[in-house]
């Protein structure tokens, strides 16, 4: 073979490689670029049903799953400082991880396996909390410019380690010190707490959109008296953009729920799809809303549910579901979204 007709073998050569790295690109931006689906159909598989798992709690919350695919959640009774129970999906078996949590709400295990924990007051630690493989915990933060928090109620922690936390009171006898109930920002690699929301009343749910650009925060105001102000009763699902300085912007309403019952906890999946635990006894379940605040799709519970979150591995596209005293599951389409672990940017 000349050497012309070499050189013209190995442009082509070249020219074909090029084009099938162009279509692999080209294909995997069209993968990324493809309409979020926008009905029941695309997010419940035809004929699931929800699962009991476990029913013997009083009021069971802040379902979490752990990096070996065990689910946690927190059993929340009115009268003791309350447990974290653990689900094992491989053996079916729950069993009592933590038999004094003090009163753990939200939970959420991040990059490096560790679970941390809302504590809510009522005889709880009103603290943020890391909880030891043996069920023993310690207190990371429990007070703001020197006042004991509200009663902390729920957790997302972002790729980069940073926690948002919600501080809202429903219950407990304790003095309330605190003038406001925010969400706040607690920084482990400098120990910086900081007050991140403003405009928000009565912070309940959180979670973060899965590019990191957004904290979708449950308004869940039922009115009443705090620390000696009335309170105005506001439901809603909102959106904060999450800005440079990790502090929140604005809040935008995605659903108002008017006098209806609104959202206690919240999870995502891949696609951006906020999975919200609707407290409405009229229609109680989990209602799966797109990232502008509308409905797609409805999983109707029995009893009032708490949160939700997915499971991993074979379980990725599993619906976990704390509601009323128990555990309850629903295989969906779609995969979850776990921003602890994600990927950092």
């Amino acid at each position: 073979m000349s050497h012309e007709s070499t050189q013209e073998s190995r442009r082509r050569r070249i020219e074909i490689s090029q084009l099938i790295r162009l279509t692999v690109i080209c294909s995997t931006l069209a993968l990324l670029a493809a309409p979020m689906p926008s009905s029941a159909a695309d997010i419940v598989p035809e004929g699931a049903e929800v699962e009991e798992l476990w029913n013997e709690g009083e009021f069971t919350e802040g379902v979490a799953v752990a990096p070996d695919a065990t689910i946690y959640f927190s059993d929340i009774p009115e009268v003791n400082k309350g447990r974290i129970l653990k689900f094992d999906p491989a053996t079916g078996q729950t069993t009592v991880f933590c038999a004094d949590s003090g009163k753990s709400n939200g939970l959420m295990f991040d990059r490096e396996g560790r679970l941390i924990a809302a504590c809510g007051a009522n005889v709880g630690h009103q603290a943020l909390c890391e909880f030891m493989p043996d069920g023993s915990s310690k207190a990371i933060v429990g007070k703001f410019v020197g006042k004991v928090f509200n009663s902390p109620n729920d957790i997302v922690i972002l790729p980069n380690g940073r926690i948002y936390f919600t501080d809202p009171r429903y219950v407990g006898d304790e003095p309330i010190e605190l003038d406001h109930m925010s969400v706040f920002l607690y920084v482990p690699s400098t120990k910086e707490l900081s007050r991140a929301s403003h405009g928000i009343t009565k912070p309940n749910g959180i979670v973060s959109s899965p590019d990191g650009r957004t904290l979708y925060v449950s308004e869940n105001n039922n009115g009443g008296d705090f620390g000696g102000q009335e309170q105005q009763s506001r439901r809603q699902l909102l959106a904060c953009t999450i800005l440079k300085d990790s502090t929140l912007g604005a809040p935008r309403v995605l659903v108002d729920f008017g006098d209806k019952g609104g959202i206690d906890g919240m999870t995502v999946d891949q696609k951006g799809h906020i999975y919200a635990a609707v407290r409405e006894p009229s229609r109680p379940g989990i209602v799966v809303f797109d990232p502008e605040g509308k409905e797609v799709a409805y999983i109707k519970t029995d009893v009032l549910p708490s949160n939700c979150c997915f499971g991993r591995g074979d379980e990725a596209s599993t619906l976990y579901i704390t509601a009323g005293g128990g555990l309850y599951r629903i295989p969906l389409i779609l995969p979850g979204f776990h921003p602890a672990t994600a990927e950092i940017e």
